[in-house]
């Protein structure tokens, strides 16, 4: 397993602390919030600062979905919500498909103006007006529109020059709970879930989408495990029956919805076994550095592994003599003789 985080930072600017932690290997993108911006001159200047500090260079991220959900928003195009377009599009059906090609073009072009690589969209939940997090943030509650207008925006945003991140898989459409705040727990059947929430990916997929974000909700008639943990749901669902061949972020794991696996290390390791490729820790900063100096630890452990199982397949060396090594002897051959193959694999 390759630990990839996107991680956020507190101010409008890097402080050293952030440098530091921003430069080790396992980070690989920043998401931003409405408290890193301030003005366009200023927001150049954070993410061009991000963007030089390593190579391969980090990566630049935001929600801006529009609506309620749009970190940027002064000197930026006021977005109206996916639902609001949903509503126009049940009146006049092109009307909608040309306000979400648009929104979509204003969007990734605003973005990618200042230097942000990603935003975290669309949304392709089906709607539920009784859902405490979803609220203006979905097309419709059919869900042959959503795959309808989500496939437009998707395709408009790859024209445009940004890759779409459909979220969240399988779907929060069949649940009211907020998993910011609790664990929702799903009761419907997979043949349900299939046909309602899945229609949109299914669409996405055969169109070649690049990304999807998990869902922090359990799915109890297919797995009791939290969907972004389950095996069953990434790789046998997402991967298997879906066809999906692109990236999978986790949500925020530091969402009271994502807690239910333990302490963040336990999470994180949940996520990446199950098949996320990316982990996202959002405003906490502690289980960062939690997990970056487990990252090490175990970095290190991986090292004199390889190191002793190539030991042990070199003649000069009997299970005896190789038994004779003190740990401080392994620490002096690693040092001499291994120098720069930590993380590499």
């Amino acid at each position: 397993m390759h630990l990839s985080l996107f991680i956020d930072i507190d101010g409008t600017n890097l402080t050293e602390d952030d440098k530091q932690t921003l430069l080790h290997p396992a980070i690989s993108g920043v998401i931003l919030f409405s408290r890193n911006f301030h003005s366009i001159s200023q927001l150049k200047q954070l993410i061009e600062e991000i963007r030089s500090l390593k190579d391969p260079r980090l990566l630049v991220s935001v929600d801006q979905e529009g609506g309620n959900v749009q970190r940027f928003r002064h000197s930026f195009t006021k977005l109206p919500s996916f639902s609001k377009i949903g509503d126009i599009y049940q009146t006049d059906p092109n009307l909608g498909k040309r306000i979400v090609l648009e929104h979509a073009h204003i969007m990734v072009k605003e973005l990618r103006s200042v230097g942000v690589d990603l935003s975290f969209t669309p949304v392709v939940d089906i709607g539920n007006k009784n859902s405490k997090v979803l609220k203006d943030r979905t097309f419709s509650e059919n869900p042959e529109i959503v795959a309808e207008l989500a496939s437009i925006y998707s395709q408009a945003m790859k024209e445009n020059g940004m890759i779409a991140v459909a979220k969240h898989f399988p779907g929060h459409g069949g649940v009211n709970e907020d998993s910011h705040f609790q664990l929702p727990i799903d009761k419907r059947e997979l043949s349900s879930i299939w046909e309602c929430d899945l229609l949109p990916y299914r669409n996405l997929i055969k169109n070649n989408l690049k990304a999807v974000m998990m869902a922090h909700v359990i799915y109890e008639k297919i797995d009791m495990e939290i969907a972004g943990y389950s095996k069953i749901i990434i790789q046998d669902i997402l991967r298997k029956q879906l066809g999906f061949k692109g990236l999978i972020f986790s949500d925020d794991l530091s969402m009271k919805g994502a807690q239910k696996k333990g302490g963040i290390i336990a999470r994180a390791i949940a996520a990446m076994k199950a098949g996320c490729d990316i982990l996202l820790i959002c405003n906490d900063r502690a289980s960062v550095e939690e997990l970056l100096n487990f990252e090490e630890v175990m970095a290190s452990m991986d090292l004199q592994r390889k190191i002793l199982d190539n030991l042990k397949s070199t003649r000069l060396y009997s299970e005896k003599k190789l038994n004779a090594f003190s740990e401080e002897s392994l620490k002096i051959l690693i040092q001499n003789n291994f120098k720069g193959s930590e993380g590499q694999s």
